[in-house]
């Protein structure tokens, strides 16, 4: 039975999810939730039972509570009083506001990587770039080409050296891949869409933010077109 507290309960399915060695119970369980809301593994409108969830990832109740919390500031839970929370709902009219959001902020990102990144992040940068040209072409799974530009886009953000802006852009863009993914199966294989990310990771590493703010504004673009092309 899931504990009232921090500490971990065991998990019923053996293939549970594991916790890294420096993340709380809480940073785990929202880690886990935002992956499975983010890519519709849990769809909209699904109810989130804190027993259920509790037993799955072999976490207390009172961390799921607080993964449940931030993941209700980042709109991708509902709370109702008396209810119980529920996945949120994705909204395709806000296609064109998130859209429009991340032409500001993304290449202004991009560019900013590209000027502060430290030598290890670019050397990081420019691993990945070589690691993501490796991956795509075994990759056949759409959720899995997803998970995969969120990982390129995490990079990014953390390379801008800026918590707050860091903060701002995964949120919007955890929006947008929920929308992405509403429509995935209806998309062609994203992997072209994705194989933009190596040129852009080799700009940022190179420091050239000029090209870094390009490459990321036509990868904005077109990803509201792809979605735009399905609707």
């Amino acid at each position: 039975m899931a504990d009232a507290g921090g500490a971990p309960v065991r998990a019923e399915d053996p293939s549970a999810p594991r916790r890294q060695d420096d993340e709380s119970f809480a940073d785990f369980a929202y880690r886990i939730l935002c992956d499975e809301l983010i890519v519709l593994d849990i769809k909209p409108g699904e109810p989130l039972n804190d027993d259920v969830i509790s037993r799955r990832l072999g976490v207390g109740r009172t961390p799921i509570r607080e993964a449940m919390k931030r993941l209700e500031s980042d709109h991708l839970v509902v709370a109702y009083p008396r209810r119980g929370t529920f996945a949120a709902g994705v909204d395709i009219t806000d296609l064109a506001e998130i859209s429009e959001i991340r032409q500001l902020l993304e290449p202004a990102a991009a560019a900013r990587a590209a000027r502060h990144a430290s030598p290890q992040l670019r050397s990081e940068l420019r691993d990945f770039a070589r690691d993501v040209g490796q991956l795509l072409p075994g990759m056949q799974s759409q959720q899995d080409l997803m998970r995969l530009d969120m990982r390129v886009h995490r990079m990014i953000y953390r390379a801008t050296g800026s918590r707050h802006l860091e903060d701002v852009l995964i949120r919007y863009d955890n929006l947008a891949t929920r929308i992405w993914s509403l429509v995935l199966e209806k998309l062609p294989p994203v992997s072209e869409h994705i194989a933009q990310h190596i040129e852009l990771l080799e700009h940022i590493a190179a420091g050239d933010s000029e090209a870094a703010a390009r490459l990321t504004s036509r990868h904005v673009t077109d990803f509201e077109n792809h979605i735009r092309a399905v609707l």
